[in-house]
């Protein structure tokens, strides 16, 4: 009993002098000069290090200032995912490629041993919180920390790690899944879903010569890495994809991505805040991948309309009242000058094979600077659905290559303008019950129908030109018979 007494004694004691220390210590960061405590922290790590005979690495989710993702980061979770994963008692599940498989990887804060030529090694996995201003979302920063003896150091830096990073990059081919990647719920970092849409330009409702024409220009391009390396260029292409709403724009995007493999970025450029943030969303994203921006016209003022500057009497006035809707106003402050530089300026080089994609419903509102070959490389015009295109469609929905009924949809779309959004709609079975015919016969009414409102709107036109000209002509009369008199 006396025993136990003391004992007691003893780590009350003991919890005594830690609480102490703590209180301590609290005190000195308190009111200590900074100075002060970074010096003694750099001491304290000098001394800890002579005597800890532990080498750690870290590996970051990001690098270059938390601006461009680091592959070996991703190389390592899917080495570790597959090796040591089983040994883990916290794990994170995600998906492959059609969701069948489950790949299982370290949860947060984990730690796992794996052995190399009879070396033990950690793996532990971490997490850090950053905030950049106290108007900004926290942003997590990922890692994976490597710890082993300082006396394997040369064959764990030289060989272990090398065949680590290879094992887990050939991990990533076998596993890889595309992504659409979105910045449009948080507005400084990239969200993603696995990119799984079906399209390909075997189904586009195009012309057979002009899809072949874009599939040559884009598997040219990735071919071409030696090419623009030795021109002096950066290794990108840009295609302006423009025409009336529904004629297959985005599904265009999405036959791009499936014939290259290419993830796709969907900018929103609505949610960026400013120039500066643009150029982060940029360096952060990765090689092979497509950067798309929808609607261009409608994102943002970019238009080639100009504004005039103010009066000189006037620039003072103007910077306040800038400065102040700035800071009421949440939206975004991207210009065309800073799009630019993201289209084909020195930010636009830091990462090769990449495609960027603007579409337009409209492309004369645009600025000529924004369209002009160099930025964009490539214009596309997908227009109203031609017969080759609507015997894609017959194909692809109705499963037909000829049928009676096509003479007269062929005559029909020679005299009138249908996209190819509607003609899909027509042809889809509404039921069970209703065959190819039918789904053609729906179509053909639908072309009648379109036929009619343009001879409509037509006559409409031409009577309206015929009262301006009868307008024109007697105001022309009444100003000939005022100079007479």
């Amino acid at each position: 009993m006396i025993r136990a007494m003391g004992l007691l004694q003893s780590w009350g004691g003991f919890g005594t002098s830690i609480a102490s220390f703590i209180f301590l210590w609290d005190m000195i960061r308190r009111y200590c000069p900074p100075e002060l405590i970074r010096a003694f922290d750099k001491w304290a790590q000098r001394i800890r290090s002579f005597f800890y005979p532990y080498i750690q690495i870290s590996i970051s989710e990001f690098m270059s200032n938390n601006l461009k993702p680091h592959d070996a980061y991703a190389a390592v979770e899917a080495y570790l995912s597959v090796h040591l994963a089983k040994d883990a008692k916290r794990l994170r599940a995600e998906t492959v490629t059609g969701g069948s498989k489950l790949v299982l990887s370290m949860d947060e804060h984990e730690r796992v041993t794996d052995e190399f030529c009879g070396v033990k090694v950690q793996w532990i996995s971490g997490k850090l919180v950053q905030r950049e201003s106290k108007y900004l979302p926290e942003l997590e920063r990922k890692y994976y920390k490597l710890v082993f003896h300082k006396k394997y150091r040369d064959m764990v830096t030289d060989i272990y790690l090398e065949q680590v990073i290879k094992a887990g990059k050939e991990i990533q081919m076998r596993n890889r899944k595309r992504k659409l990647y979105t910045n449009g719920h948080n507005k400084t970092t990239w969200s993603h879903i696995v990119f799984e849409h079906p399209a390909t330009f075997g189904s586009l409702a195009m012309e057979v010569e002009k899809k072949q024409e874009i599939v040559d220009d884009l598997l040219m391009f990735r071919e071409s890495k030696d090419f623009y390396a030795r021109i002096g260029k950066a290794w990108k292409r840009g295609y302006l994809l423009y025409g009336p709403p529904g004629t297959g724009k985005s599904t265009m995007i999405a036959a791009m991505a499936n014939l290259l493999d290419y993830d796709v970025y969907d900018l929103e450029l609505t949610s960026v805040r400013d120039n500066t943030e643009l150029r982060r969303l940029l360096a952060e994203t990765t090689s092979k991948s497509i950067i798309v921006i929808e609607d261009i016209d409608c994102s943002l003022d970019l238009t080639g309309q100009r504004k005039k500057k103010p009066p000189e009497e006037k620039i003072e006035k103007t910077k306040k009242e800038v400065s102040r809707k700035d800071t009421e106003e949440s939206g975004s402050r991207v210009t065309l000058s800073g799009l630019l530089n993201f289209i084909d300026g020195l930010w636009s080089a830091c990462s090769g094979e990449r495609i960027i994609v603007f579409t337009t419903n409209y492309v004369d509102k645009l600025d000529p600077a924004l369209t002009r070959r160099g930025r964009m490389d490539k214009h596309i015009e997908l227009s109203y659905c031609s017969f080759d295109g609507f015997k894609v469609l017959a194909k692809n929905y109705l499963r037909l290559d000829t049928h009676p009924i096509f003479e007269s949809i062929e005559i029909l779309m020679r005299e009138t303008k249908i996209i190819p959004a509607d003609v899909a709609e027509n042809l889809m079975p509404s039921s069970l019950k209703e065959d190819a015919e039918k789904c053609l016969l729906k179509l053909v009414e639908a072309l009648k129908q379109a036929k009619q409102l343009m001879i409509k709107k037509e006559e409409e036109s031409s009577l309206s030109e015929a009262k301006i000209k009868q307008a024109a002509d007697a105001l022309q009369d009444k100003e000939d018979s005022i100079d007479k008199m």
